[in-house]
């Protein structure tokens, strides 16, 4: 044991010696895997982030859940077939009901419509604020953290009284805080709504959805007294029991719509089951092919970095060789050598990786301040990075390691 750390010192000394003595040969040969950790951990860390954000604005969608609505929600493009899908009848409030008895699948089940208004309080206005038209199991589908107040109570979503939860983006710009909402009257379009709750700051969402913090929620009763639902996009939302599969319950409700509309096994589907999990593994997907090409950018680097320490490790060999040959004449053995200048080699690499994972650190900090989601540089990130520097030392020392503990001792002592 103390053998090893005698060596594991006299290596990492020797390589802090060669990087005082020869700074700019060291810096410039380190540079190549300076640059390449720099890309990689910069790219896997900011994809990682993104990534870990966009997940998270999908799961706000509802864990397990799937979108009943006459728009299919997989694509877009000149191919997307619009004109088909226009044509299907719109969700009604009555087949959310005619689900929830004949699901087996299904936990919660919730009814949706939503438009856009200007929202008023005395003389500050708001434009294109969206309202939301909700039935009474939609927050346990949705993800709604209630700052000030409350939510929306049964006896409200049943009678369809003119109570609202509000945003937190419409409460500040409004009453100048959350805390001066509740209890208030807000206006639109010459209707009045009574402020009982306002909702956790969200953020901003990258993949559109539900913007809470620029909204207002109502009961669906009360919506409908107001709105046509037909004219406002209704959606029926299904969240799956436990340990129910989204696919298992997609083809389920499949089913039960088509006996509820009457289809004919020859028609095809005149709506469409959205499965969120799907959008959670094209996301993946397409993540992970960008991932990829950080590595193909960052291993070209990464390369010539390693080219560089190998000649660093050959220019050392050959500077030592009487040192080496006293080594062994005094009883160093071979293995022994050759472990030194891998674990040398090995420093110097680490070194510039280290050096690297300070440059992303700070990049981190600048993207943080700037970006809508903050960037994380996670733990197994970091253990990658020397991971990648260890086995790139070991690849860049072994020959030199190999010439110096082949080198006969006699010869070696003689070499100037």
């Amino acid at each position: 044991m103390f053998k090893l750390l005698s060596i594991l010192w006299n290596s990492f000394r020797m390589a802090l010696q060669e990087l005082r003595v020869n700074k700019l040969r060291t810096f410039l040969s380190l540079f190549g895997i300076t640059i390449g950790i720099f890309c990689i951990i910069g790219v896997l860390a900011t994809v990682d982030s993104l990534e870990r954000k966009v997940q998270n604005d999908i799961k706000a969608f509802g864990s397990n859940t799937i979108y009943i609505d006459k728009w299919d929600y997989s694509g877009g493009g000149p191919d997307y077939p619009w004109w088909k899908f226009v044509k299907r009848p719109p969700m009604k409030e009555s087949e959310m009901s005619f689900i929830k008895t004949k699901s087996q699948l299904a936990s919660n089940i919730a009814f949706f419509v939503n438009t856009t208004s200007n929202i008023s309080y005395k003389d500050n206005i708001l434009s294109n604020i969206n309202l939301y038209g909700i039935t009474q199991e939609y927050n346990a589908i949705q993800t709604i953290d209630i700052d000030q107040g409350r939510y929306l109570n049964e006896a409200e979503f049943l009678r369809g009284t003119t109570s609202a939860v509000i945003g937190f983006f419409v409460a500040e710009q409004l009453f100048g805080s959350p805390q001066k909402a509740v209890g208030k009257q807000i206006s639109y379009n010459g209707k009045r709504l009574n402020v009982v709750g306002v909702v956790k700051k969200q953020g901003q969402s990258f993949i559109g959805g539900f913007d809470y913090d620029q909204s207002v929620l109502v009961s669906y009763n009360y919506f409908a007294s107001v709105y046509n639902p037909d004219l406002n996009s209704p959606v029926i939302m299904v969240q799956g029991k436990p340990n129910i599969s989204s696919a298992a319950l997609a083809d389920e409700l499949t089913g039960v719509m088509r006996q509820l509309r009457r289809l004919s096994p020859a028609e095809e589907n005149n709506f469409s089951c959205n499965d969120v999990a799907q959008f959670s593994e094209q996301v993946s997907g397409f993540f992970g092919q960008v991932s990829a090409g950080g590595w193909a950018i960052a291993g070209l680097s990464l390369i010539v970095g390693a080219f560089g320490v190998a000649n660093i490790m050959f220019v050392t060999v050959r500077e030592r060789t009487s040192q080496i040959g006293l080594k062994k004449a005094i009883g160093a053995k071979k293995r022994t050598i050759l472990t030194e200048f891998l674990l040398e080699s090995a420093f110097l690499c680490i070194i510039g990786g280290l050096i690297g994972l300070a440059l992303v650190w700070l990049m981190s900090l600048v993207l943080s301040a700037v970006l809508p989601f903050p960037i994380y540089i996670a733990p197994n990130i970091i253990i990658l990075a020397l991971s990648i520097c260890i086995g790139l030392g070991i690849i860049s020392g072994i020959i030199p390691a190999s010439i110096a503990a082949r080198m006969d001792p006699v010869v070696a002592i003689r070499t100037k």
